[in-house]
Parts: C-alpha cells; structure tokens; sequence
C-alpha cells in the first residue's frame, strides 16, 4: 500500500512540476515578447533612392 502512495505522490509531483515550467515558459514568453515590442522602429531616411544600393567591394 505504502509503494502505491509512493508512486501516486511522485506522479502528482511530476504534474505539478510540468505545470511550473509550462507557467514559467509562458511568463518567459510574455516577457521576450514585450521586449520586443518595447523597441522603437527604424528610423526612416530621406536619402535619394541611389544610395544604399551597391557596396564597394574594392575599397
């Protein structure tokens, strides 16, 4: 009998350690994602449409 209440402990152990980490992960994420949103766009430039478009590769 002690053996069944054992292993019935280490399973209810096990989900609720399954359900932390799935919690934590979702905080995690929330997290990353609200960082992500926090940076601000580029900026855009006013540069004639000729610039940027080629790179000098034998500078």
């Amino acid at each position: 009998m002690e053996a069944i209440s054992q292993m019935q402990q280490a399973q209810v152990q096990q989900s609720v350690q399954i359900t932390m980490l799935k919690k934590a992960t979702q905080i995690e994420a929330q997290g990353a994602l609200a960082l992500l949103q926090s940076v601000p766009a580029p900026a855009q430039l006013n540069n004639p449409a000729h610039l940027g478009q080629r790179v000098d590769t034998l500078a």
